[in-house]
């Protein structure tokens, strides 16, 4: 299994470099104090994590924390219920 994954994390490195390579061409980024030219596939790449990042981020905060606020209080009444039980 771990072999695998090994596998598959270098077959993917493998493949964003050259997808890095073959997109190599630089693109201007203006933003309004400062300018930056980065590689198209570095810049695709960036775009792609930050794009990651924030759904993930989005998904923990719309989801699981209130899901995680709901076992905790579902935990809470089930002791509760356990104590009362018992005399």
């Amino acid at each position: 299994m771990r072999l695998g994954l090994i596998l598959l994390l270098l077959l993917f490195a493998v493949a964003g470099a050259v997808f890095g390579a073959l997109n190599g061409e630089h693109v201007a980024f203006d933003f309004y104090f400062a300018s930056v030219q980065w590689p198209k596939g570095a810049a695709l790449l960036v775009a792609l994590t930050l794009g990651w990042l924030c759904g993930g981020l989005l998904v923990y905060g719309a989801l699981v924390l209130r899901l995680r606020r709901r076992v905790r209080a579902l935990t809470r009444e089930l002791a509760r219920r356990g104590s009362a039980d018992q005399p």
